[in-house]
């Protein structure tokens, strides 16, 4: 069978949605949004700016590792925060302990979250969407608990600084705890995993995953193994989401057991939905919602979650599809001419 099931339940032709011709321009494009980056730091003097700035980057990553979940398998995850918290602390261990290079841990801490996503995904993606939600949820919440009391490898709720040596990856280690040039980094991650993750979304496994969600049992009917590529799509997400982790580590330079609760992965989600899952880049556009809220409201009263939740209902009533749903009809609307 050299089709994929539409979501209306036939087999057709899967071909990547954008033609192979358009990649070259794609990641041109792709390569000239992260050149932009670069320019920030020179429009933006304020410091204060650049690292609500750098931090929103981060998160916006880390909205991205769920959107994409979301996107093509249909599930929510509710402990995403133990793939990010799970990186931050394998940096902070290791300075402990000083057990391998710094590089090598930065590596290990992406591609373990994937490893872990991956098997654990081939068991709870056969699970109900409910079901997979809230064992994410147990899991981060057991690894929370353990670093907050395994006081003796994590000193507990009082954190651990992530120490590193005088370079990584051949770059001072001060580029990475500088607000303009961590800016830059962040920027850089952010655009590298939108442009990976759309051309995937565009492939022909993108393509299947997207139909296995729509209708997994006509497609385990004409021949497609559905659970594999569920747990892949579960394992790269877990993979950005170690990303994420790996930057937040690096830029604040110390890590707690907050970076693994569940109210992380809470405002993860909420950035998503308000962003929206429809589209690759709609998350990231929530995170620079949710920031600007959250710092506009934060400056006015203290109950500033009641006004992000107050966001979140107002875009999920009128914008069902989030922010980014909005901006690309609005735009499909001004290429095809219509007012």
């Amino acid at each position: 069978m050299s089709g994929v099931v539409s979501p209306r339940g036939s087999a057709v032709p899967a071909p990547a949605v954008a033609p192979a011709a358009r990649v070259p321009r794609f990641l041109a494009a792709a390569a000239l949004a992260a050149a932009a980056g670069f320019a920030v730091p020179l429009v933006v003097s304020s410091q204060l700016a650049l690292t609500l700035m750098t931090q929103a980057v981060i998160y916006a990553i880390l909205a991205i590792s769920i959107g994409f979940l979301i996107r093509q398998n249909g599930l929510t995850s509710f402990g995403h925060a133990a793939f990010f918290g799970m990186a931050a602390y394998l940096l902070a261990l290791n300075g402990k302990f000083g057990a391998i290079s710094a590089e090598l841990v930065v590596l290990a801490a992406v591609a373990l979250p994937a490893v872990l996503a991956f098997l654990v995904g081939l068991v709870i993606v056969r699970l109900p969407a409910l079901s997979f939600s809230m064992l994410t949820l147990a899991g981060a919440q057991s690894l929370h608990e353990l670093m907050l009391r395994w006081r003796e490898l994590a000193n507990g709720d009082d954190g651990m600084p992530v120490r590193l040596p005088s370079t990584l990856f051949g770059v001072d280690i001060d580029v990475f705890q500088s607000p303009s040039s961590m800016f830059v980094v962040c920027w850089v991650a952010l655009v590298g995993v939108v442009a990976l993750l759309t051309l995937l979304a565009g492939s022909h496994f993108g393509v299947l995953t997207v139909a296995i969600r729509e209708n997994e049992e006509r497609a385990r009917y004409v021949g497609y193994r559905t659970v594999v590529p569920r747990a892949l799509v579960f394992a790269l997400s877990g993979a950005i989401g170690g990303l994420a982790g790996v930057l937040f580590a690096l830029y604040n330079g110390f890590v707690t057991p907050g970076a693994l609760h569940w109210s992380l992965s809470g405002e993860g989600l909420i950035m998503a939905v308000i962003g929206g899952t429809h589209t690759i880049w709609g998350p990231a556009l929530g995170a620079v919602i949710f920031f600007i809220v959250k710092n506009a409201a934060g400056d006015l009263t203290e109950h500033w979650p009641a006004i992000i939740g107050t966001t979140l209902i107002v875009v999920t009533v009128l914008v069902p599809q989030g922010i980014s749903g909005l901006v690309a009809r609005f735009t499909a609307r001004a290429a095809a001419g219509k007012p």
